[in-house]
């Protein structure tokens, strides 16, 4: 029954997976404990489960649409499988309350990063004021030798970008089983230089690699309570189909601040309850 009362919130995590890439997946664990009333260790490898078969459902429509690259994308989720394996051993030895208490600073940190940042501030990043480059060039000299400079540093950014990023993506969805979309996503635009529909699509690529080897750490210790996880991904899978169609039709930044409110509202719960028994 309490899988029933739980399969809505499966339902708009898929719907937030499927639109903006990301952040949803990271309300699975406090449906999970909250309204499905599994444990917080039970809860963060039954959200693998659901946050990866979401992913996966939600990819594939962005791939039918060219939106998704198969070869970074499965490249950004392998470097993040030592991450992920440590962040499962990690999580099987933090006491539940205390586990919780760290996903609410998440959730909140979440809700941070999916708040739409001005445009100029993106651009910056991607290669202007922000770049750490210096303007002012020498004047006289092999002005190749420069911008070769320019490249190699460019690129030696973007290969420690990808590294760090996929590896601390890994690390979140083995320990608090979640996907981490809100982090890949603008790791993608500045360091891949995606636009941001290949952003959203490639995302859940490396969110479904990340929840396999996330949960192929814990399989052995684990157990993933089926009853509660079939129907709560099936809710998700439902939903992510129809973010996509919602994210044709509604600005990414009207549902992006929808969500962050609702992000905001979820960590302020979960850190309220479990510091009450801390």
């Amino acid at each position: 029954m309490r899988a029933l009362l739980a399969s809505p919130l499966g339902f708009l995590i898929g719907m937030a997976l499927g639109a903006v890439g990301g952040g949803g997946s990271i309300l699975a664990v406090p449906a999970l404990v909250y309204v499905a009333g599994q444990n917080p260790h039970a809860a963060t490898t039954t959200s693998l489960v659901v946050v990866g078969a979401t992913a996966l459902g939600g990819m594939l429509s962005h791939y039918r649409a060219g939106r998704v690259k198969l070869g970074p994308g499965l490249v950004f989720g392998l470097v993040g499988t030592g991450g992920s394996l440590v962040g499962a051993f990690i999580s099987k030895q933090i006491p539940s309350n205390l586990l919780l208490f760290l996903f609410s600073f998440l959730i909140l940190f979440a809700a941070y990063r999916m708040w739409p940042k001005k445009q100029k501030a993106v651009r910056d990043s991607e290669g202007g004021t922000g770049t750490g480059i210096s303007a002012d060039l020498p004047s006289d000299g092999d002005g190749s030798s420069v911008v070769v400079a320019q490249k190699t540093d460019s690129r030696t950014k973007m290969i420690v970008l990808v590294l760090v990023t996929g590896t601390v993506v890994g690390f979140l969805t083995g320990l608090f089983g979640v996907g981490g979309g809100f982090v890949i996503v603008p790791a993608l635009v500045l360091a891949l230089k995606y636009d941001m529909p290949e952003a959203v699509g490639t995302s859940l690529l490396v969110i479904a690699v990340n929840s396999a080897i996330a949960l192929l750490g814990r399989v052995a210790t684990s157990h993933v309570q089926w009853s509660i996880a079939i129907p709560f991904t099936i809710a998700g899978l439902l939903g992510s189909l129809v973010g996509r169609r919602v994210s044709d039709k509604v600005p990414t930044k009207t549902l992006a601040k929808a969500f962050v409110v609702l992000l905001l509202i979820v960590g302020a719960y979960v850190a309220i309850k479990s510091v009450m028994v801390l």
